[in-house]
């Protein structure tokens, strides 16, 4: 896979330092379960002292202490989740009860943003072949970016169809101005980095629909300000294609 090269160039006629993918890939695991292991050894220990003391006042200081120790667990935790490599156990899915499930998804984990998704599913009697755990995983960040991410006025779109023996899902985002390319659209994995965010999820979706015989592109429409993100996976057995 393409090396990870850093920012500025080499000086003094030295070659730059490179990083396989695959090394960066094995670091992230590696330091990840270090520290879940060392946070792991605290937790036990706040815990042991919870124990010992009596005071309310310092119980309740030891409590949200061991809740600062299981989000920073919970995100070392994702972190490796996010670089892992995607092994799928697919199985026949119905197209539409996959929606249906998303959908449902969804609307539980945003319940204020998903009322301003519109749904328009078309999908006949089409049978997937994935794996349900990764796929709802990948649609979980595409619809996170959308709602979360410097969105736009209006309602987020989204599409399914069969179209050529293929399931097309395109999720339209509402956006006034985009100044990202998409040619490399989740092959530049830690290129954006944030606060507790590393530039991580476009690549994983990209993993999970390429391990599944798909692929995902996206592309800022201008003249409707929509990032519109294009997302294909074969189908299995016969379908009825819609239009």
């Amino acid at each position: 896979m393409r090396p990870i090269m850093p920012d500025k160039p080499a000086q003094n006629g030295k070659d730059s330092q490179s990083a396989p993918w695959s090394d960066v890939i094995r670091f992230i695991g590696q330091l990840s379960h270090d520290l879940r292991n060392d946070l792991n050894a605290i937790e036990l220990q706040s815990a042991y002292v919870d124990e010992l003391e009596k005071n309310e006042e310092f119980k309740n200081e030891i409590k949200r202490l061991r809740e600062m120790i299981s989000g920073l667990a919970s995100t070392l935790q994702r972190l490796s989740r996010a670089v892992d490599e995607v092994k799928p156990n697919p199985i026949s899915y119905q197209a539409t009860d996959f929606v249906q499930d998303l959908r449902t998804k969804i609307e539980h984990d945003f319940p204020n943003e998903s009322t301003e998704i519109s749904w328009d599913i078309q999908l006949g009697d089409a049978t997937l072949n994935v794996d349900p755990q990764f796929f709802e995983e990948a649609f979980t960040e595409l619809f996170t970016n959308a709602l979360r991410h410097d969105r736009g006025k209006g309602p987020v779109l989204a599409k399914a169809k069969i179209d050529n023996n293929r399931f097309l899902f395109t999720l339209h985002e509402p956006k006034a101005h985009f100044e990202l390319s998409t040619e490399n659209w989740g092959r530049e994995p830690l290129r954006k980095i944030t606060q507790r965010h590393y530039g991580l999820g476009l690549h994983r979706v990209r993993a999970i629909v390429e391990a599944h015989g798909g692929e995902l592109h996206a592309q800022y429409e201008p003249n409707v300000s929509a990032l519109v993100t294009t997302l294909t996976l074969p189908v299995s057995g016969e379908a009825s294609e819609e239009t």
